[in-house]
Parts: C-alpha cells; sequence; structure tokens
C-alpha cells in the first residue's frame, strides 16, 4: 500500500477556517488529519502538499514518527520547520494505517489505558462574546456570564476554562494584547484588568457553583511581572490551574515557585527539544501538548519525557471534531494524562461537516472503538462552505 496523493481541502468555520488532509493511497484507503494555519503555523498547506514529490511511494504502514524532514536545518527539532504539516502528514498515515488494519488509532499508540477522558469546557463566555452572532446565545453581561457557568453544571461537565474580558458599561470585551487586542505591547497589567478579572471569575463561579474545576487562561497577556500581580489578585479563588504561555522557561520556573495554583503552559512548543527545558526548570504542573501541531507521534514522546520528570499533560484542542477524535486516541493512550480541552460551543454547520461528532457523558469524552480516527470530513460539506478568508488568530475576523 503506498501514497497516491494528498489533497488539502478547507472549509468555512466562521471566525477561522478547517484545514484537513486527505490522504489517498494506491488501494483505496484514505487517511484524514486535520490542521491549522490560523494560529501560529502558516505554510502548513504547502508543505504538506509537497511532501510525496519528495518521498514517492513512501508505506502509510510506516507510522513510528520517524518521517524524514527534507526543509529541517542541521540540528534543528524535526518539527521546527514546519510543524503542522509533518504533522498532518503523519497524523493522515496513522489513519490509513489503523484503517488498513480494522483498529482504532490507539491501538498503534500502544492500546488505550482508559475508555472515557475527562474534558473541560474551553473558552467559556469566550466565544460568545468574542463571536456572538455565530455562538448563541450571545453574552453581553455578567448575567450572561453567570448563566453560562450554570449551563456548564446542567449539562453535566464538571470543568471549565475562560479568559480576561473587560467589563465596559456592564458588557464584556476580550482582553488580549497577547494577541493585538488591544495593542498594548507593553503588556502591563493595571488595576483596571485586575479588578475585572476577578468580577468575571466571580460570576462564572456564582453559575458553575462549587463542584465545577474553574481553569483560567492567561495566554502570552502579560510579562512575568504582570502574571504575578494576577495570581495575587486571584489568590483566594479556587481554581484548577492557571494557563501561562512563555517561551522563557526560567521565567515561568520561577512564576510557578510563587504561584498559589497549579500552572500549564507549553501549548505553543513544538517537539521534545523545545520542552527539555521546560521539563528540567520545573516550570509548569501541567504540559500542554499540541497534537495538531507536532503530531500524535512526537506528543507521544513528548509525553513520556513528561512523565520521566512527574509532569501530567493534557492536550491542545480547539479545532473541529476530527482534531478532537485524533486527541481522544493520544489521552485514551497516554497514563499521564491530566485533563483535556474540548471547545463545547459549536458552529451551526459543525455537525453537517464530520461523519460523526464526539460523544460526551457526564463531562466526559467516549473513546470512540471504530478503525482510525472515528470520524472524517464530509466532503460535500466542506464545499458547501467555502472559506470566506484566511481567518484565524494571525487574520482575526470579529463576528
Amino acid at each position: 500500500m503506498k501514497v497516491a496523493g494528498l489533497e488539502i481541502p478547507r472549509c468555512d468555520a466562521g471566525w477561522r477556517n478547517y484545514h484537513f488532509l486527505k490522504l489517498a493511497t494506491d488501494d483505496g484507503i484514505v487517511g484524514w488529519s486535520e490542521f491549522d494555519e490560523g494560529f501560529g503555523s502558516p505554510g502548513s498547506a504547502r508543505s504538506s502538499s509537497g511532501w510525496p514529490r519528495g518521498s514517492s511511494g513512501r508505506m502509510p504502514l510506516t507510522t513510528n514518527g520517524s518521517m524524514p524532514n527534507s526543509t529541517a536545518s542541521p540540528g534543528r527539532p524535526r518539527a521546527a520547520s514546519s510543524p503542522a504539516g509533518l504533522g498532518a502528514i503523519e497524523n493522515a498515515l496513522l489513519d490509513a494505517k489503523a484503517k488498513a488494519l480494522g483498529v482504532p488509532c490507539y491501538v498503534l499508540l500502544g492500546g488505550k489505558v482508559r475508555d472515557r477522558i475527562r474534558v473541560y469546557w474551553s473558552h467559556c463566555a469566550t466565544w460568545r462574546v468574542n463571536h456572538p452572532s455565530l455562538y448563541q446565545p450571545a453574552i453581553t453581561s455578567l448575567d450572561g456570564v453567570k448563566a453560562l457557568g450554570a449551563e456548564v453544571r446542567e449539562k453535566g461537565f464538571t470543568a471549565l476554562k475562560t479568559n480576561i474580558f473587560l467589563y465596559e458599561g456592564g458588557a464584556p470585551r476580550g482582553w488580549r494584547p497577547g494577541f493585538g487586542v488591544p495593542f498594548l505591547p507593553e503588556l502591563n497589567v493595571d488595576k483596571q484588568v485586575l479588578r475585572n478579572l476577578r468580577t468575571h471569575l466571580a460570576a462564572i463561579r456564582d453559575g458553575a457553583g462549587p463542584d465545577v474545576d474553574l481553569l483560567l487562561d492567561l495566554n502570552f497577556n502579560a510579562k512575568t511581572e504582570g502574571y504575578l500581580k494576577i495570581l495575587k489578585a486571584i489568590a483566594d479563588f479556587d481554581i484548577f490551574w492557571v494557563e501561562i504561555d512563555s517561551y522563557n522557561p526560567e521565567a515561568l520556573g520561577y512564576i510557578r515557585r510563587q504561584n498559589p495554583h497549579p500552572n500549564s503552559s507549553c501549548e505553543t512548543l513544538l517537539g521534545l527539544r523545545e520542552f527539555l527545558p521546560f521539563f528540567r526548570e520545573q516550570a509548569m504542573d501541567v504540559a500542554i501538548i499540541d497534537a495538531v501541531w507536532n503530531g500524535v507521534w512526537q506528543a507521544i514522546k513528548i509525553a513520556g519525557a513528561a512523565d520521566a520528570f512527574n509532569v501530567n499533560i493534557a492536550p491542545h484542542n480547539f479545532y473541529g471534531h476530527l482534531a478532537t477524535m485524533m486527541n481522544a486516541h493520544f489521552a485514551a493512550a497516554m497514563p499521564n494524562l491530566r485533563i483535556m480541552e474540548v471547545d463545547i460551543d459549536r458552529l451551526p454547520w459543525d455537525e453537517e461537516v464530520f461523519t460523526v461528532g464526539p460523544q460526551f457523558e457526564k463531562g466526559q469524552l467516549i473513546v470512540p472503538d471504530t478503525p482510525g480516527w472515528g470520524t472524517e470530513p464530509i466532503e460535500e460539506a466542506i464545499r458547501a462552505h467555502p472559506p470566506t478568508g484566511p481567518g484565524g488568530l494571525l487574520h482575526y475576523r470579529q463576528s
């Protein structure tokens, strides 16, 4: 069984696009993966679509994470040059191999150690505030935040993650200077931000009740001083973790040692070599791994190293349903799993684009046991929702 060709189907996903890799084989088996070009990895489609020219006749059954990278510089990590492109190919190869063998992908990863995966409702309030026309009901006040907290609890989810908001005239708006919204390159944190963050956390806690775990994502929105101010301001809240993005392991380790809450980090790192300094520094309690960017095989290597440093892992997963299923197989096979990210707020046409959506029960994702990833895109539905622009965090579209 040999690779016969690759295609890159795309479709509109509201404020961004969904990107898929379709890997065809000469015996009719098709392997699928999902990737993203709107979050830090442009050029992935180009590197993916060009791969067969340099690797003619490669066997899809070779899925051990050792795929050569002709664009990598000597001494650079495999994932450094075109991370999502190579990750997409490896992930599609895994799907093709599993389908050829008639087994779920987790079998190729060593087998599953759990049938269910605890998840947290990610971007809770964020999507309904930032994209009110796409995610309903729109949140326009603290009452809406409280109502969403209650919705999380009533739908059986046991954890949620939210972000930073400012309330002007009672209406929330996202505060994301780390992504240029607003443009504040100094990344200072003032009293207004701290006051509004406490107000927001109190509202969502009021709605969710005391038994729902609360996670807070600070992204790249501050520097060391600002993160410490935030952590001091929210020290009295019961928080599952505070997520902090940093490319400086020493700074993150310094923050962690003064943090009254557990912290998570590293979702934007690429390849095991980039993670190792953070492990050595004991810079985080939970390492977040993006298996879409890195490829599941590289993600497994990172998770294994995390385990050696007594660190648990969590998949970075804010994409479409195929990516959720890919991460479900990764999470099912990893002993040192903490929790998994999932966006529960979905687009109206998400269920049209995929053959099967993730199944949740009592705040847990049921691990699929069908061959491959357990779902795949529907090409007719993809064509029915063509992209309307580049989209994504790199090309933000307000909705």
